[in-house]
């Protein structure tokens, strides 16, 4: 355990994560405004697509930042920061989508799978759309999957760890999205007359390019925008 924190410990940007960290378990404020701005836009980004209920989100990061406050002191230190951090995103999320569930059952009204086929986007020309359109007919989880994989580069590993399940359940979710995405995304193209394949157009994204490839998931890892410093700042 020792030999793992040490090598977890060894880039720059760990030990800096790390620290402030220790600060925070020292109920140092400025600390805590720190990695709220290194993850802020990190931890929106995940949660947008994860729950697709955009009014949830900042209650959601408010609720991981304060758990973090309350427990930075119990960090041990078996992984890396960001894996820690994502887990209780993860988790506050998936428990507020329950309760939202139970809360709203009632007023849900039948539907069908082909349903969530016949969307305006259909007659749109963004591949893009066409991508995050099928998204919203994955479940948590297996958008959860592909978001921590392709665009915060976690590794399957990790990804077990913030999700709280062995790494085979994480790659049998990865499976049946990435699959679940071959068939939604021509079906919503077909409307159109111009039926897109997984192989032409949409090798522009990274989940996509990753429908092209053969085997298990890949790692992409990301240095785009959703790594750096968001704007709002921690007042709590």
């Amino acid at each position: 355990m020792q030999l793992l924190n040490s090598q977890l410990a060894e880039s720059a940007p760990e030990r800096g994560e790390r620290e402030l960290l220790r600060r925070i378990a020292a109920r140092d404020r400025e600390a805590m405004r720190e990695l709220h701005l290194l993850y802020y836009r990190r931890l929106a980004r995940f949660l947008r697509r994860m729950t697709r209920c955009h009014e949830l989100v900042d209650e959601i990061i408010n609720d991981t930042f304060f758990i973090v406050w309350e427990k930075a002191a119990g960090f041990r230190g078996d992984s890396r920061v960001s894996t820690w951090i994502m887990g209780i995103a993860y988790r506050r999320g998936m428990n507020l989508l329950r309760a939202q569930r139970r809360s709203d059952e009632h007023m849900l009204l039948p539907t069908t799978e082909h349903q969530h086929l016949r969307n305006p986007v259909a007659e749109q020309s963004d591949v893009t759309e066409l991508l995050e359109h099928a998204l919203e007919s994955l479940s948590p989880d297996h958008r959860a999957v592909l978001e921590l994989t392709y665009y915060l580069g976690h590794s399957c590993g990790e990804i077990a760890a913030i999700m709280g399940c062995p790494v085979n359940t994480v790659k049998t979710r990865m499976f049946h999205a990435r699959n679940r995405l071959r068939v939604l995304i021509p079906a919503l193209a077909a409307p159109r007359g111009e039926p897109i394949t997984c192989d032409s157009e949409l090798s522009s994204t990274p989940i996509a390019t990753a429908l092209v490839g053969a085997g298990g998931p890949g790692i992409e890892r990301r240095t785009a925008e959703d790594r750096r410093p968001g704007a709002t700042e921690w007042t709590g």
